[in-house]
């Protein structure tokens, strides 16, 4: 397990693919939590120090892009990783431009998952230990 990579908060809605990402980041020892829509989302995002987020773009309750600029607007910088079937060059430009700090299409392999939020993990190492850095407010 790398360092870096600890708790991971999954935002996804569709149950059987929420279960197979959390159980396959658990059995790798990665503490996993989930939230089914959009409102949970953010208040875990707010709330909870994780290293690296997963959020699906079509949520109930907030869209994903949506609960990635209020993250952003209240100073949270925990990388991102949209995870979404939209998969057009302006559907990943727009969730970038969001503050997606990554985007992968689904299907997926899981293992490119878990190198995506590796990546992102190694990416904030150089803050020290402090998982979920917050962005200064302008």
């Amino acid at each position: 397990m790398t360092g870096a990579l600890r708790r991971i908060l999954v935002i996804e809605d569709d149950a059987e693919k929420a279960t197979q990402i959390v159980g396959f980041l658990t059995t790798r020892g990665y503490e996993a939590d989930l939230a089914v829509n959009g409102s949970e989302g953010l208040r875990l995002g707010e709330s909870v120090q994780h290293t690296v987020i997963t959020i699906d773009r079509m949520l109930p309750g907030m869209d994903g892009l949506a609960i990635i600029r209020r993250l952003r607007e209240a100073g949270v910088a925990t990388p991102a990783l949209i995870i979404s079937a939209l998969g057009e060059v302006d559907d990943r430009v727009r969730g970038l431009r969001a503050g997606g700090d990554d985007y992968l299409v689904k299907p997926f392999a899981f293992v490119e998952l878990l190198a995506r939020l590796e990546a992102l993990a190694q990416r904030d190492r150089g803050q020290g230990d402090d998982i979920a850095r917050r962005r200064p407010r302008t």
